[in-house]
């Protein structure tokens, strides 16, 4: 017979490789999320158009102040960054990973205060949710790193 504990050693992985499988999968994740930034800051009225999007969705997506960029800017490069710091193991991807999780908070309140939701509706809230989400687990990861004594 086997017990509960012998069957979770033998479907779980050593701590190492869960973490580099947490950060290479946030990597991936945090990669469409800088390219989404790239897209953002490159757009034009006439390729959201040509993208589907209505005058009220264009209306919000080149109104954003310029402080929203930035800090989608800073939570895309700094999850990208802190997801490699992850997956070596530094002692600075909990650092790095909290300034992301807070970024994508402040961004998940301008979107609110802006109307990105009122104009996009529920997908985009819950996209935005699962981003802040995800970058939370992320710093939660990084904490479990251990530090040198």
């Amino acid at each position: 017979m086997t017990t509960a504990s012998q069957t979770a050693s033998r479907w779980s992985a050593p701590p190492g490789v869960w973490m580099s499988v947490v950060a290479i999968v946030g990597f991936a994740w945090n990669l469409f999320g800088a390219l989404q930034f790239v897209r953002s800051v490159t757009a034009t009225e006439e390729g959201l158009g040509a993208a589907g999007m209505s005058p009220e969705q264009i209306a919000v997506m080149t109104g954003f102040p310029a402080w929203v960029g930035i800090v989608f800017g800073i939570g895309a490069l700094t999850s990208l960054v802190g997801c490699v710091l992850l997956f070596l193991r530094h002692r600075l991807a909990a650092a790095v990973l909290g300034v992301s999780a807070p970024a994508f908070a402040l961004l998940w309140v301008a979107y609110a205060i802006y109307g990105a939701f009122a104009a996009f509706g529920a997908p985009q809230v819950a996209i935005m949710t699962t981003v802040v989400a995800v970058a939370i687990g992320l710093y939660a990861a990084s904490r479990r790193i251990p530090t040198a004594a």
